[in-house]
């Protein structure tokens, strides 16, 4: 391309042909540039202005992502043919461990709250607004930089509808209290610093079960602040105390309770033992020995994975991520389908109704219509 011909100091009248005399060219160079750069941060300001009204207002018109995979005709039960994927809002760097928080008189019911770990914040979703910070600092309250993930991880609703949360950088379970800052409930086990709590899943009597894998770690297993040399399922009792229920999966994480709370579903997101292990719930609370209900690597329609979270409906399905999106079991361990964004996803929720569920996918939080309702619903 030829190089552009200066504008001349000259123009000629459209009206009489005479020539009229203008700025000298070099300044009438600089005042065009400025121009168009005035123009082009102008054009810029009024996209952002108007997105930012279209995206907060946009609560009926979501984008799709992704599919539903569907492998066995019992899944028809649980998701509706030609059921959406909606892509909510996005723009997150890692969001995991969404809730749904009812509240009276909102007109939609409530709202979600989601981590965005490497951000450290708590995000909240309000549908007819979009997405907002809610808390900030989440999970690390300290000064010095603390890695990847020093943020919030899994949370869930105690029977006071508090947020109690699984905090990376300050390495604890705590809960925020109403009107109020937090309260830790659990940071040591036999007096050594947690490694990083995952997730959790709180039993109607009040105990806490949770993960406690090293991802939160900076330096992860070879952090030299680590002071527990293993990977735990613990339970956290109303009355503060803190008992290692399993010290045999890898890296536990996802964790949740069958409808009747007998069964614990714990999911390991080490690769090269990709089991979702069952533990029965005793008497006295505590788990007895797992078995295993499902494995991926022993199932060619999915790919060999470990699993992040998961949620249970009220009939007893298991909607676990892992394996290339959320993998819906049966009660038995029989795998029905799976929710595909492609995109990882960390989590999942039910909300609304209860036959709402929503994913927490990379960058990305979506949700989904189902046929059936989460456990609590």
């Amino acid at each position: 391309m030829p190089p552009k011909t200066p504008p001349p100091s000259t123009w000629a009248s459209a009206a009489t042909g005479e020539k009229l005399d203008l700025l000298p060219a070099p300044m009438l160079n600089g005042l065009l540039s400025e121009y168009l750069k005035m123009k082009q941060i102008f054009t810029v300001l009024l996209l952002v202005c108007l997105h930012g009204t279209v995206t907060a207002q946009n609560t009926t018109n979501f984008a799709h992502i992704g599919r539903v995979d569907r492998f066995d005709s019992t899944l028809d039960e649980l998701i509706p043919k030609g059921a959406k994927i909606e892509v909510l809002c996005g723009g997150f760097d890692w969001s995991e461990g969404p809730v749904w928080v009812a509240e009276e008189n909102n007109k939609f019911g409530g709202y979600v709250l989601f981590s965005d770990i490497p951000h450290n914040a708590v995000m909240k979703w309000q549908e007819g607004v979009g997405a907002s910070t809610f808390m900030k600092p989440a999970g690390y309250t300290g000064v010095a930089d603390y890695g990847r993930e020093p943020g919030s991880n899994g949370l869930a609703l105690d029977a006071q509808g508090r947020l109690v949360m699984c905090e990376h950088g300050d390495r604890r379970i705590s809960v925020v209290t109403k009107g109020g800052g937090k309260l830790t409930l659990a940071d040591r086990w036999n007096g050594k610093r947690l490694n990083s709590p995952n997730d959790l899943a709180i039993r109607s009597n009040g105990d806490i079960f949770f993960t406690d894998p090293i991802y939160g770690l900076p330096k992860r297993a070879e952090d030299p602040m680590r002071e527990i040399d293993f990977c735990g399922v613990y339970r956290v009792q109303k009355n503060g105390i803190v008992t290692v229920q399993y010290k045999g999966i890898s890296r536990p994480n996802g964790i949740g309770f069958s409808p009747d709370e007998k069964i614990l579903y714990v999911a390991n997101s080490d690769g090269n033992d990709p089991v979702w292990r069952a533990f029965p719930v005793q008497t006295d609370g505590n788990l007895g020995k797992p078995r295993a209900f499902f494995d991926s690597s022993k199932d060619n329609r999915v790919p060999r994975s470990g699993g992040d979270g998961l949620k249970v409906d009220a009939k007893g399905n298991v909607f676990a991520t892992g394996a290339g999106g959320v993998l819906v079991l049966s009660p038995k361990g029989k795998l029905l389908g799976r929710l595909v964004t492609g995109e990882s996803i960390a989590n999942v929720a039910w909300g609304n109704d209860g036959s709402v569920l929503y994913l927490t996918s990379d960058m990305y939080l979506c949700r989904i219509q189902t046929k059936t309702k989460g456990t609590g619903f």
